[in-house]
């Protein structure tokens, strides 16, 4: 079954009493029980939910693996996943990566003796000299938030089996669509479904989708045990919006292709980070293991002042400025000082995380629009 039959289709039946195509909202904490032990497959909703079954069951389809899981938010997805480890063991990260990652890291797992190592990641070999008896798993991002690097999971894969490392790779920004990790060797992938895949900025949500057996029972263990779980109505609008994720990435690719290539010939623009030039850092990796390029750029202008980045944030009339991504309409960043805030300035900018340094979800509008949205509000600052 093809990737857009998959998105309509997997894990979701007409329901069997009513015959409704839609899977229905449970909107149920308990289920009636013939005697103790004796029923449907259903006992309590923080352990089982009939919508969330769907929607799990389809996301494992989606990423071409065998179990999926959901939770509240993808960084509950993120803690779980990190509940699995033990005091003393190390995880090797790529080194820029979403600020909310950073922060789990270093500000609640670090303090119960989980070593972290971040690392670039843009030769996979580097990462061999991190890796010792205590390490655990290897997590990435790619492409990265916000500077757009290309990690080549193949090769990390490689690395991570030769060593018996778990490989964890974020697909938020790719969504699986354009990407499926686990089909390159991965063991875990992780997704924030409140950006590109549930689409419509109206759900928080994670996911977790792996093949390991033993892992899954242990992830559903904590997920039962601990209860970050999402609610049948976010499970529902999140199976809504896959039905057209493979017709919206296939827009938000074209639209940022076309804003991006805009931008670079822009003379008060500096820098345009997007994997599909060809002069991008590992585009070829890029071009080997995304279906597209996505809509997610990032730029930085020639007048490098935290003040003029904001003031071309507060002029744009169709990008809005917030936080988040991935959802139909385009929304516009400044990472120092709103998703990447809680990264010390220092470490920011070690990965290129400067002041001017703006970040586009470029959403599925008329890229006319878009590109002359930007133009205005560049040049509405910088003269």
């Amino acid at each position: 079954m093809k990737f857009a039959t998959k998105a309509i289709h997997a894990g979701q039946e007409p329901d069997p009493t009513t015959g409704a195509i839609m899977t229905p909202i449970y909107q149920t904490s308990t289920y009636v029980q013939e005697r103790p032990g004796v029923h449907k497959g259903y006992e309590y909703s923080r352990t089982h939910n009939p919508t969330r079954t769907a929607l799990e069951v389809n996301l494992a389809a989606l990423e071409n693996g065998k179990h999926g899981l959901c939770f509240g938010s993808g960084l509950a997805a993120m803690d779980v996943l990190l509940k699995t480890f033990a005091p003393g063991d190390e995880i090797i990260s790529s080194n820029d990566l979403y600020g909310g990652s950073y922060r789990i890291f270093t500000k609640v797992y670090a303090h119960y003796g989980l070593k972290f190592h971040f690392v670039d990641m843009e030769d996979a070999n580097s990462i061999n000299q991190y890796i010792n008896k205590n390490t655990k798993m290897i997590w990435i991002e790619t492409p990265t938030n916000p500077m757009m690097n290309i990690i080549d999971i193949a090769a990390v894969a490689a690395i991570a089996k030769k060593n018996n490392v778990l490989l964890g790779v974020d697909n938020t920004f790719a969504s699986p669509y354009l990407q499926t990790p686990l089909d390159l060797g991965a063991d875990v992938v992780v997704h924030s479904l409140t950006k590109y895949i549930a689409g419509h900025s109206d759900v928080i949500m994670g996911a977790i989708i792996l093949n390991d057996d033993a892992l899954t029972e242990k992830l559903r263990f904590l997920q039962n045990a601990t209860g970050p779980i999402p609610g049948p109505q976010d499970c529902f609008l999140a199976l809504r919006g896959i039905k057209t994720l493979h017709v919206r990435m296939d827009r938000h690719s074209e639209n940022g292709k076309k804003v991006a290539e805009f931008l670079v010939k822009h003379p008060a623009v500096s820098k345009v980070y997007w994997p599909g030039f060809s002069t991008h850092p590992n585009h070829s990796v890029a071009a080997k293991q995304m279906k597209q390029f996505g809509g997610m750029i990032s730029f930085s202008l020639k007048n490098d002042h935290l003040e003029t980045a904001r003031e071309v944030l507060s002029k744009v009339k169709i990008f809005a400025c917030a936080e988040s991504l991935g959802g139909v309409e385009s929304l516009i960043g400044h990472p120092a000082t709103m998703t990447h805030a809680s990264i010390p300035k220092e470490e920011r900018e070690k990965v290129g995380v400067t002041d001017s340094l703006i970040r586009l979800s470029v959403g599925i509008e008329d890229a006319d629009d878009l590109i002359a949205d930007l133009k205005q509000a560049i040049e509405s600052v910088v003269k």
